[in-house]
C-alpha cells in the first residue's frame, strides 16, 4: 500500500518562509524514503491542503499521513487540521487519511534552539 506524507504549513507572504518548509520536506522524503512527501499550505500560500491531498491522490497514494508542521497547539492544530482531513476523506473515499502530532515540546527542539543560542553568542562575540 503506497503512502504519502503531506506536511501541513501555516503559510506565508514571504515566499523564504514557504520555501523552507519544501526544504524540510524534502529532508523528510531523504530520511525516510517515501516515495511521496508533499507540502501544503493552511493559509496566505498555495498549494492549499486540499490540493497537497489531490497531488498525494494524483502521485498513487493510498494511505496519507497528515503531518502539522506546527509547533503548538491552536485553533489550526485543533480544529481546522482535523475539518481539512475530514474534507479530504470525503473527497477521497478510497483512500485511508491519518493524523500526527503536531512538532509541540521535543527535546530536539531544545537542542536546536541550544545551537541558535551558541551561534548567536559567537556572532556576537560574548562567548
Amino acid at each position: 500500500m503506497k503512502t504519502a506524507v503531506l506536511l501541513m504549513a501555516h503559510g506565508s507572504r514571504i515566499s523564504e518562509a514557504n520555501d523552507a518548509v519544501r526544504d524540510i520536506a524534502a529532508m523528510v522524503q531523504e530520511i525516510t524514503q517515501y516515495d511521496i512527501v508533499e507540502v501544503s499550505f493552511r493559509e496566505q500560500h498555495l498549494p492549499s491542503i486540499q490540493d497537497g491531498v489531490d497531488a498525494c491522490v494524483a502521485r498513487g497514494a493510498e494511505r496519507i499521513l497528515l503531518m502539522p508542521y506546527f509547533l503548538f497547539v491552536g485553533a489550526h492544530v485543533q480544529e481546522d487540521l482535523p475539518a481539512e482531513m475530514e474534507e479530504a476523506k470525503k473527497r477521497h473515499p478510497g483512500v485511508k487519511f491519518a493524523m500526527g502530532k503536531h512538532l509541540g515540546v521535543h527535546r530536539k527542539l531544545a537542542e536546536v534552539a541550544v545551537e541558535r543560542v551558541a551561534e548567536a553568542l559567537t556572532a556576537t562575540g560574548w562567548h
